[in-house]
């Protein structure tokens, strides 16, 4: 897949994520007990499973999107989440990025962000509670 492709797929991507709508299951609206989550309806005189007018839409093959772009980051690049320094380096900064797992803490995400600026590797997730750790290394953080 050669590029003008792969942004012509992108494109389309971006434009079925936004008509695409957000999936319920049956009453989660109408009920505090059961959470916004999606559940196949089930039920015999159900009319969200008979797919009537009026009722939202049901999960179906045809709200995909196309299937060459389908887990990219909206770079075009694949996303990879790493936990450790040493999974930082193994990343191929021209067809990936990286996520920092959530569990990962201060100290050693500081020591990712280094690696990853010194390897030239793009990092989705490089601040913590708004502040830019990429621009403050020096500084103590």
């Amino acid at each position: 897949m050669n590029q003008t492709e792969k942004k012509r797929l992108l494109r389309l991507k971006n434009k079925i994520n936004k008509k695409r709508p957000a999936f319920l299951a049956f009453e989660t609206w109408r009920y505090k007990k059961i959470r916004p989550r999606w559940r196949k309806p089930t039920g015999i005189d159900n009319k969200m499973r008979t797919n009537e007018k009026g009722w939202p839409k049901s999960v179906n093959v045809g709200w995909r999107g196309p299937k060459l772009v389908r887990y990219l980051h909206p770079s075009g690049k694949q996303d990879v989440l790493v936990y450790n320094v040493k999974d930082i380096t193994k990343i191929n900064p021209e067809t990936q990025v990286a996520r920092i797992a959530s569990s990962v803490g201060l100290r050693k995400r500081q020591l990712m962000i280094a690696e990853a600026n010194k390897n030239g590797i793009k990092i989705l997730n490089a601040s913590i509670n708004g502040s830019n750790l990429e621009n403050k290394e020096d500084e103590g953080y």
